[in-house]
């Protein structure tokens, strides 16, 4: 019995916490309204468009879905973003009337760190002019003090990604050049002591 109860307040707790996570906006800027919205069951972001007979339009399945997770409008799209405890992703999508595909054009990633906050800050890197921007921290345990790592601003290229072939791996990807752009740049602040 207490599993039931269990079970039937955490479907009532996913349905609230995704539930209201369906956009309904023009995206392919037709005059039509167009529908995104995640697909729980599948943990796939779907795009329903006008321009495309309200075909469903699905990413890849992201295995690590939080509850957290939505889609919201953004000026020229939309974004994804799935925020766990400590750390979280943002990923912005626009319409390219160009290929009539759904395109990712920018991330972003913050991180609070370990409980000194080791590792803390954010990034965000534009698809569209393959700019990178990370503003980081790492704690230093002679000084026994957070310290600042200067802004850093560099080039980051990715492939063109669609909505089709989007999936936790881009974050991923994402998060895996930008911990090397991190661990370079402590060092040189180390080093700098």
């Amino acid at each position: 019995m207490k599993t039931n109860i269990l079970i039937l307040k955490l479907t009532i707790l996913t349905n609230f916490a995704f539930g209201q996570n369906k956009l309904i906006k023009d995206i392919d800027s037709d005059g039509k309204k167009d529908t995104i919205f995640i697909n729980i069951k599948k943990t796939t972001i779907i795009c329903n468009l006008s321009t495309l007979n309200y075909k469903s339009i699905s990413s890849k399945p992201i295995g690590l879905l939080n509850f957290s997770s939505g889609v919201k409008s953004t000026k020229n799209g939309f974004e994804f973003f799935n925020d766990w405890m400590r750390s979280g992703y943002k990923n912005q999508f626009k319409y390219n009337s160009k290929t009539k595909k759904i395109q990712l054009i920018g991330m972003s990633r913050y991180e609070f760190g370990n409980a000194y906050n080791d590792g803390s800050g954010e990034s965000s890197v534009n698809l569209l002019r393959n700019y990178y921007i990370g503003n980081w921290n790492y704690y230093d345990m002679d000084k026994g003090k957070l310290i600042n790592i200067p802004t850093i601003k560099t080039k980051m290229k990715f492939k063109i990604i669609n909505i089709e072939n989007f999936s936790e791996e881009t974050y991923f990807d994402y998060a895996e050049k930008c911990a090397e752009l991190y661990n370079i740049y402590k060092e040189i602040m180390i080093n700098k002591k």
